[in-house]
């Protein structure tokens, strides 16, 4: 049984699963749209060696027994821009999870995504 994803902030460090159920990896923090204070990415910890964060949509995500899962497949997410698991998210970068994903960035006022 699974239940709409809220108080999202919760689950950090909780699997992260695609649509079909696969693990991606564990989610390490969130990154919120300033303008509308919602849970926009869900940075995830992948790699055995070598681990980096990408980035996964949570639009529709819902959550289960210890895990969180997210509306697109594995590949799509380990394909996303990334950055080192100590890394900050660039403003170039923030504009290329949301290319990555087809979704709109307007790219003329503050940034975008905020971690918490």
């Amino acid at each position: 049984m699974s239940f709409p994803a809220e108080n999202i902030r919760l689950w950090a460090g909780k699997d992260v699963v695609d649509s079909k159920g696969d693990k991606i990896g564990s989610m390490e923090s969130i990154y919120y749209d300033t303008g509308a204070d919602e849970a926009t990415f869900a940075a995830v910890q992948v790699g055995l060696v070598g681990k980096h964060l990408v980035f996964a949509p949570l639009h529709g995500a819902v959550v289960g027994p210890g895990y969180v899962k997210v509306q697109v497949d594995k590949k799509m997410v380990r394909d996303s821009p990334s950055l080192g698991v100590d890394g900050e998210l660039t403003r170039d970068q923030e504009a290329a999870v949301f290319a990555h994903y087809g979704l709109p960035y307007d790219s003329s006022g503050e940034r975008r995504l905020g971690r918490r």
